[in-house]
This record gives structure tokens, C-alpha cells and sequence, in this order.
């Protein structure tokens, strides 16, 4: 029998990154309080310690951010290509700089892996704020003509399986085609679109290009619906995404979804036990499962059965939950306490319709 290793804990320091009592919405280049004055807690939730109080925008202060972002594009999508790049090549390399500190806070805010945020999260983060950068001035050369034209203000709903993440696959491009934004975060992980919203201002971007609003739903469908907003990028349930189908629908705007999806895992007798295992066990705990393309069903030959299923609980018996600042963890803390209720009464609504429920052992 193999050894068992143990681990001594290895925690990620909290000292490198300073998390204010308090935080307001960023409109115009400046944190400003939302118009009601309403706030709400953001949680760290492997803890459930508050980590700051956020505004809650409403209708009025979405009105403020998308004018903001309305005023600034005349002279944003008028500045040439090349110097657009700069701006967005200052804010990667700010990125990269602060790279750690982001790792910690996304961590924090978010309950994951604190070695996902720092190897994986992260340096995908400066990548694509460097591509693009790379596309600005070559936009003649994408495949839409010659003097391609932005369409405008840019309103984008990110969700909070990958904050950060989610935010660059949405601003980067949208700045470097000449757009402007306002971006609306998940409410459970706000901080680092907000500690983003202070990167724009080290690296000297014009007020107005970037305006971040943070709050509920109500803040997200306000931004949606707006008049004044030329497109709508969301990622998050499809559920949401048929509604904001609808409101769209009629008008003028663009539309981009993202919506979550599960796929199957299929094995046949003919794979490789060992990177088959693999794969199927990245697809279903990479990010604690919380990923569009999470594997939520396993087809398996009949003849493989019992070899794969044995293979697989060996290998889930070697992930390592517990807390997510620490690098030798695997599996951190699920995202909010609702999102893990949801987790859990699909797995007891499986159990119940006849499923065989198996858990390695977990101290």
C-alpha cells in the first residue's frame, strides 16, 4: 500500500492585500455612494467573515454610470488604435504587478483554491488585456472590413464563478475596438472588479471608459435595459439569459450570452484509464464544480464499468478540501451559502430518485 503523505499547512498570506471597510460604485472615474445611500456585505465564504460593506446601485446610479460611459466614447473610440494599446498594455502589466494581491482577494471574496487564483486566474488575466492590446491597432485586418466601427456604451453582467476573469473577457476587447463600458459584477464577488476599477485609474485611463456598478440583479437588469446602451454582454444561467433575450429583443442592441451548459463525460473501453479519471475529474471539481462545462453526467461502457469507478474513487479520495489561502488545497469553500443549499438538494434529489451516494472519507 502507498505511504500516506501528510501536509503541513501552508498558508497564503492575507497581509498582502489592504480590503477597505467599505467601497462605492466607480462612475466617471471616481468611487462614489449610490444615490439611496443602500449598501450590502460582501462575505468571504470559507469563513463567512464580512469582508467589506459595497453600494447597492440602483436605476439612478446606473442612469449616471452609462452617461459616464455615453460622454467618454467620443473621444475614446476617436484615439487611434496604438494608443488605446497602450492603455490596455499599462493596465496587464499593473496586473502583473499586483498579481498576488488579486490572487489573495479573489480567494477571499470568491472561496477558491488560492493556487487556482495565482496560477491559473491571474496570469490569464494579464494575457488578455496584453492580447488585446496586440489587436488594437490591427482591427482593419480582423475580417470586418476596412475602418471597423465600435458600437458604443457596452453593458456587461459578469457572474461569480471567475470575477476577474469573467471581467477581462469582456472589457479587454470592448476597449480595444473603441466601446466603452459599464460593468455590473456578480453581488457575492465585487472586489475585484472594484480594486480593478482602481488599476484603470494607476494606469491614467480617460474618466467614463470604465464605470463599474455593483449590486443585485435589479442593478443588472437596469444596465440591460437601458436605452442608451448599444450592447449587452452576459454570462451566467440560461434562465437570465432568456429573459434578457427578451428585453432586448425589438431594439437596436447587440447581444452577446454565455450561458451555463453541462456536458457529458463519455468513456469507452478503448481510453486510458488513468487520463480518462483525470479529465473527468477537472471537468467536475476545477473550480469546485462551478464551471459552464462541468461534466455532470458519466457514460461509461459496460465492460470498463467497474475498473473507471474504482480508478475514479482512488483518485477522489486524494483531493484535498479545506482552506482555500492554503496551497495544498484542492477544493475550496462553494461560492455562497445558497449555492451550496442549491448543490445539496440536487444531490439529495438524486439520492432520492434512486441514486447510490458515495463520498470518499473527509476529516
Amino acid at each position: 500500500m502507498a505511504p500516506v503523505f501528510e501536509y503541513a499547512p501552508a498558508p497564503e498570506s492575507r497581509t498582502v492585500v489592504d480590503i477597505a471597510p467599505s467601497y462605492g460604485l466607480f462612475i466617471d472615474g471616481e468611487f462614489t455612494e449610490a444615490a439611496d445611500g443602500k449598501v450590502f456585505k460582501t462575505v468571504s465564504p470559507s469563513t463567512e467573515e464580512v469582508l467589506a460593506e459595497v453600494a447597492e446601485a440602483g436605476e439612478a446610479d446606473v442612469d449616471r454610470a452609462v452617461k459616464a460611459a455615453r460622454k467618454a466614447f467620443e473621444k475614446w473610440s476617436a484615439l487611434p488604435g496604438s494608443e488605446r494599446a497602450k492603455y490596455l498594455f499599462r493596465i496587464a502589466r499593473i496586473i502583473q504587478e499586483r498579481s498576488r494581491e488579486l490572487a489573495v482577494l479573489e480567494t477571499l471574496d470568491n472561496g477558491k483554491p488560492i493556487k487556482e487564483t495565482r496560477d491559473a486566474d491571474l496570469p490569464l488575466v494579464a494575457a488578455h488585456f496584453f492580447y488585446y492590446a496586440g489587436w488594437a491597432d490591427k482591427l482593419d485586418h480582423a475580417g470586418y472590413g476596412a475602418n471597423p466601427r465600435p458600437l458604443g456604451v457596452a453593458g456587461q453582467v459578469i457572474p461569480w464563478n471567475f470575477p476577474l476573469l469573467m471581467l477581462a473577457w469582456k472589457i479587454a476587447p470592448a476597449l480595444a475596438t473603441g466601446n466603452t463600458v459599464v460593468l455590473k459584477p456578480a453581488e457575492t464577488t465585487p472586489l475585484s472588479a472594484l480594486f480593478f476599477a482602481d488599476i484603470c485609474r494607476q494606469a491614467g485611463l480617460p474618466k467614463g471608459v470604465v464605470n463599474i456598478v455593483t449590486g443585485d440583479g435589479r442593478a443588472g437588469a437596469a444596465l440591460i435595459a437601458h436605452p442608451d446602451v448599444n450592447k449587452v454582454a452576459f454570462t451566467g444561467s440560461t434562465a437570465v439569459g432568456k429573459e434578457i433575450a427578451r428585453t432586448v429583443a425589438g431594439t437596436r442592441k447587440k447581444l452577446t450570452l454565455e450561458l451555463g451548459g453541462k456536458g457529458a463525460n463519455i468513456v469507452f473501453d478503448d481510453a486510458p484509464i488513468d487520463q480518462a479519471v483525470e479529465g473527468i475529474v477537472n471537468g467536475i471539481f476545477f473550480n469546485q464544480g462551478q464551471v459552464c462545462c462541468a461534466g455532470s453526467r458519466l457514460l461509461v461502457q459496460e465492460s470498463i464499468h467497474d475498473e473507471l469507478l474504482d480508478s475514479l474513487k482512488r483518485r477522489l479520495s486524494t483531493l484535498r478540501l479545506g482552506d482555500p489561502l492554503d496551497k495544498n488545497t484542492d477544493i475550496g469553500a462553494i461560492n455562497s451559502a445558497e449555492q451550496l443549499a442549491r448543490i445539496t438538494a440536487l444531490a439529495d434529489q438524486g439520492e432520492a430518485e434512486g441514486a447510490e451516494r458515495w463520498s470518499p472519507a473527509c476529516e
